[in-house]
């Protein structure tokens, strides 16, 4: 089986239930495999450093219903218990008109109970009628249990149960106002991991919140993983090893745990570096690929290592085949000018700078391909999602995409570029159901003779 974390709006309080029942069952010794619905980056790290396994995204819309059942069968089945976050709040999907995408929909796909967190601050009897809202609204979504947030003392508590004890809604959780921990947070979520000094310790305390804040007698037979049975990989690898270089740092750690998965089954060798403290780039590699991360936060740092930027600068002249997004985009123009103003030299292989501001371009978007690039063809289509706050000072003569956006009818600009052999765009993609594009990318760098 297994139980989905869902919050009644969006908010630190879901991440923070999630990681305390993470952290508090990593420190009973189990095996714990843990999911994040929809696109994010940053909440899956957080998984993983805890879980020591990779967090996988369960997103049909970047990939497929089918896909989203196939993931969570394969990697539930070598834990003990299944975990998975949620997204904003229960029913909050791609649109407005309905749930697709939605965690809700992710329940119903995986036929899996809810572990519904509610905000009680400032709420007692209503808290009740929020609650039977929830459970009302689509009786195919089973709320198993509901965590109590933001508890304000021992009587509103009292307050709090005797209004949903005539629903018969187990109270799984209960969390005070004192109890609260705070996740350091930045203009694109949380702050990822790995630039936490105090990280272990703060998990420390979330583990014993958990440890002391929910029913476990309950909880665990919910979160108990079923035995499956394993399928057998149908895809076809490349005859021999083609290694491809993973920039892989503070700057650029956005990649999907599926994509990368994905690579090395088809048949690649992933090398990781680090364009803030490498010199240069890994030996004998056929390929570049650049996640997305914050740039824009150590800018001066990946500006003043002058040698890395030089280096990638003669590959992808030299046609060494690229895939870059969103952050990578960014690593590869002229410059990067930051929330301060302050401009600093990157690449330099796009002529345009990427300027940071406060607007948020976010959302799915269908992307149809314009010119042919080393992992894709003039009109390929893909879904893909946007997650940034920069904007480039000039736009390619001839973009690679043409986007679209979900169930919208607000138009949208056409983004990305394409030279020498390389594919960058502000578009975060899961390859997930369509390999065919990673195939073509490493067939590509198994052309490539060097540089």
């Amino acid at each position: 089986m297994g139980m989905i974390i869902a919050g009644e709006r969006s908010g630190v309080g879901k991440t923070t239930v999630t990681l305390a029942l993470l952290s508090a069952l990593q420190r009973r010794s189990q095996a714990v495999q843990s999911f994040k619905v929809g696109p994010d980056y940053i909440d899956p790290m957080f998984h993983r450093h805890v879980t020591k396994r990779a967090c996988r995204n369960l997103d049909p819309v970047l990939t497929s219903e089918a896909y989203v059942q196939q993931c969570f069968a394969q990697h539930s089945q070598t834990a003990d218990y299944a975990l998975i976050e949620g997204v904003m709040g229960l029913f909050d999907g791609a649109s407005g008109s309905d749930d697709f995408g939605s965690t809700a929909h992710i329940a119903r796909l995986l036929n899996l109970p809810v572990l519904l967190i509610l905000n009680c601050s400032s709420l007692a009897r209503s808290i009740a009628a929020i609650a039977h809202g929830y459970r009302s609204f689509d009786p195919r979504v089973n709320v198993a249990g509901v965590v109590l947030n933001r508890v304000g003392s021992d009587r509103h508590l009292e307050l709090l149960t005797a209004a949903l004890e005539p629903l018969n809604l187990p109270i799984l959780g209960v969390l005070r106002r004192q109890d609260e921990i705070t996740i350091p947070d930045r203009h694109l979520g949380l702050v990822p991991t790995a630039e936490l000094e105090n990280l272990n310790p703060l998990l420390d305390r979330l583990a014993d919140l958990g440890e002391t804040c929910f029913d476990w007698s309950q909880l665990l037979p919910l979160l108990k993983c079923q035995p499956l049975e394993k399928s057998e990989s149908k895809i076809q690898v490349l005859n021999s090893k083609v290694r491809v270089a993973i920039a892989y740092d503070s700057a650029f750690n956005f990649y999907y745990a599926d994509n990368l998965d994905l690579l090395e089954q088809l048949g690649a060798e992933l090398v990781y570096w680090s364009p803030l403290t490498d010199s240069a780039l890994p030996e004998r590699v056929r390929g570049l690929y650049f996640g997305g991360g914050f740039p824009e936060v150590f800018a001066a740092e990946l500006a003043a290592n002058q040698s890395a930027r030089q280096a990638v600068d003669a590959a992808i002249q030299s046609n060494m085949p690229t895939y870059a997004e969103c952050g990578g985009l960014m690593y590869l123009c002229e410059q990067i000018i930051d929330f301060a103003g302050q401009s600093h030299s990157m690449v330099g292989i796009l002529p345009t700078t990427a300027k940071m501001g406060k607007k948020l371009t976010l959302g799915y978007r269908q992307a149809t391909v314009m010119q042919n690039s080393p992992m894709m063809n003039k009109g390929d289509r893909v879904w893909g999602h946007e997650f940034h706050r920069s904007t480039l000072t000039h736009e390619s003569d001839q973009p690679l995409f043409n986007l679209e956006g979900y169930h919208s009818s607000i138009p949208l600009k056409s983004e990305g570029w394409q030279c020498y052999q390389l594919h960058a765009s502000y578009t975060h993609l899961h390859f997930g159901t369509q390999p065919e594009f990673l195939k073509r990318f490493l067939h590509q760098c198994s052309q490539f003779e060097g540089h």
